[in-house]
């Protein structure tokens, strides 16, 4: 028998798959998105969850750019259903000559609809897909919809992304705008409940973005005596605001943020920024509103501008004769928060979730008016500019100094298994995939950990107390810490690209999970925010990427007789010493231990509350929001005392500190 033949018996003995012509499916209108809901909104977890209101404040907002809305009220309603309106022109209702449809209904129902396509609507507009209100139609269970217009209210509601009835006209209305009241699908999502500070955050930027429009965020799920929880978010002095705000806890170089506002080839640029003390570089950017964290050529053309004009003004005011190497981009970031801003008409982002633009005709805009409106305030600041000089001088020095250190990192990380830290444990698996490294506080927790782990799949770098506060320290000095040292080493991972000297290459990384885990007290807590910080400001890559996790390991044990249960929470705390002490009505029976080192606990109790993935809480660790992360870090490990009393005193309903 040929082979061919040989080829056709094996195919003729397969299992049919009916897979024809009518396997082929196609999703009518928002099927789709129920269907795969992580591929318009990022997941079904909190980042998607609050990525719903984000889709409705972005249409008030692209009303707001357009010159018709100045106030936008978003309110948490009790049940976690959420209401944003808007005082714009409201949202067309009338029919549409080709579907014979109101516009309101196709505006909600249909992906790609929307008047963001006609550029007479909207000059600029974040929601350019046209998928943003119609997905949170799709994924809520219930939609209410108030259009105030032309005189009159209409209303129209909708179940999980289908019209309950055609838009009513309810009654007359003097008012113009938009009001959706949206709750979102518990069918869907994973989590219900939304965090008020993390839509602050959102509703702050948005606030300094457009100087001028007011917005509202109100909480009734908080009532303190008979007052709901209100914070009204209005800037006066946009970017400029949004720079002291980041910068409220440095010490600036210049009394005012350097603030820079023109149109270049009709695209709006609009920058604020400060040099400050510290040794981080802060650049935020935006397109139409949008947080672009990955940058692109609007960050790219900020940084040539910025590099080109400063560099200029240094070798023809002379401050650069005695310094004996070379100075690079860099070194005129150092110390440098800034926020780029620009509105371009038909922006071109990679993908639905908008984190980084890839128009090119952007990058020369934003180069030439950084450079032209910097050289003239450099031209007439001339104590601000050489203090500005001054500040480059200072990064270059130390960047020079750091390149040995930084080397030796390098070195040791590429040599691989053999110049591993020697306290890491490592584990036998080679799959990165599946491999994860816990970083834990101290030896003594360290030789538990080792003791309890899964050989296979889980590392251990056990770290001698509190690492090295890289908020406060010079890159030199970073690079000299042994166990920052051994962290870069036992990752695997190495410094700079050909883009970026300061990137991470995570080519050769060794662990898709880091693990942070220290004890369940202050100085655990202390510990572990020095990580984060540490990660944050020198790895960001690897927390954007998803790698970086912290354990949770109990803190209580509660036992009676025979019976033992693990408490993470005081209210599981209490709850297990009522239920355990029911039996016999005798709370004293109970013995309460708390747990206040991660050596308290044997190896095989380490092992079943904190590491084994089977059972373990692990929290990820993301960015949700760049520029309050940076102001958060910076608050909590500089060096101005009072805001981090009052950001502790605030939150420690929620940390674990002890009395």
């Amino acid at each position: 028998m040929s082979e061919l033949d040989q080829e056709n018996v094996e195919k003729a003995n397969l299992p049919k798959n009916d897979y024809g012509a009518d396997s082929i499916q196609v999703l009518e209108g928002l099927e789709a998105v129920r269907k795969r809901p992580a591929m318009y909104i990022g997941d079904i977890n909190e980042r998607g969850l609050h990525h719903l209101v984000y889709e409705v404040i972005d249409n008030s907002i692209d009303e707001a750019l357009a010159g018709y809305c100045k106030n936008i009220d978003v309110e948490i309603l009790a049940d976690n259903s959420i209401s944003v309106l808007d005082d714009g022109r409201g949202i067309p209702t009338g029919l549409t000559e080709k579907e014979g449809k109101s516009a309101l209904e196709i505006v909600m129902t249909v992906l790609h609809a929307g008047g963001k396509f006609d550029k007479g609507t909207y000059k600029v507009s974040g929601g350019l897909h046209g998928v943003g209100v119609s997905c949170v139609n799709a994924l809520s269970k219930a939609v209410r919809v108030d259009v105030y217009r032309d005189g009159r209210h209409y209303v129209q509601e909708y179940s999980r992304g289908v019209p309950l009835y055609d838009v009513k006209d309810v009654e007359p209305s003097s008012y113009s705008g938009t009001k959706v009241t949206f709750t979102p699908d518990d069918t869907v999502f994973s989590t219900l409940v939304y965090n008020y500070d993390t839509l602050a955050a959102r509703v702050r930027d948005l606030s300094f973005l457009n100087k001028g429009i007011k917005l509202t965020l109100t909480d009734h799920r908080n009532v303190v005596d008979g007052n709901v929880k209100k914070e009204i978010f209005f800037s006066e002095n946009g970017l400029k605001d949004f720079i002291k705000y980041l910068d409220a806890t440095r010490e600036p170089l210049t009394p005012d943020p350097i603030h820079i506002e023109g149109e270049k080839n009709d695209i709006p640029v609009e920058l604020a920024m400060q040099y400050n003390t510290s040794f981080n570089e802060n650049v935020h950017s935006y397109v139409n509103n949008i947080n672009t964290h990955e940058g692109g050529t609007h960050l790219s053309g900020f940084r040539r501008g910025l590099t080109r004009t400063l560099k200029n003004y240094a070798d023809k005011s002379g401050l650069l004769s005695k310094v004996k190497f070379e100075i690079v981009g860099d070194d005129f970031r150092e110390g440098l928060t800034a926020v780029v801003s620009v509105k371009v008409q038909e922006p071109q982002f990679e993908g639905q979730t908008k984190t980084k633009l890839g128009n090119n005709e952007v990058l020369g805009c934003v180069d030439q008016a950084v450079s032209e409106m910097l050289n003239n305030y450099l031209e007439e600041h001339p104590k601000e500019a050489k203090l500005i000089v001054e500040k480059v001088i200072l990064a270059a020095t130390a960047r020079h100094a750091a390149r040995k250190a930084r080397e030796m990192v390098q070195r040791k990380t590429i040599m691989g298994g053999a110049g591993l830290p020697g306290k890491l444990a490592d584990c036998s698996e080679k799959n990165a995939t599946v491999c994860e490294v816990f970083l834990v506080e101290g030896d003594s927790a360290g030789g538990t950990a080792k003791q309890g782990r899964d050989r296979k799949i889980q590392a251990i770098l056990p770290l001698r107390g509190k690492i090295l506060n890289v908020e406060k320290a010079m890159s030199h000095r970073v690079f000299d810490s042994e166990e920052i040292k051994n962290i870069y080493t036992a990752l695997g991972v190495t410094i700079g690209t050909e883009e970026d000297s300061k990137a991470l290459n995570m080519e050769k990384l060794r662990y898709h999970k880091v693990v942070i885990m220290t004890d369940a007290d202050v100085d655990g807590s202390h510990i572990a925010t020095l990580i984060l910080t540490f990660f944050f400001r020198f790895m960001r890559e690897l927390i954007e990427c998803g790698h970086v996790y912290i354990a949770t390991p109990p803190l209580y044990l509660i036992k009676k007789g025979k019976n033992e249960r693990y408490c993470w929470t005081e209210e599981d705390r209490a709850n297990a010493v009522a239920q355990l002490g029911s039996g016999s009505g005798n709370e004293k029976d109970v013995h309460i231990q708390r747990y206040k080192g991660l050596g308290e606990m044997n190896a095989e109790q380490l092992w079943a509350t904190t590491m084994d993935p089977a059972q373990r809480i692990l929290r990820k660790v993301s960015i949700n929001n760049a520029a309050e992360a940076d102001r958060v870090f910076s608050m909590l490990m500089g060096d101005d005392v009072p805001p981090r009393r009052e950001f502790i005193e605030k939150n420690a309903t929620y940390a674990n500190i002890d009395a």
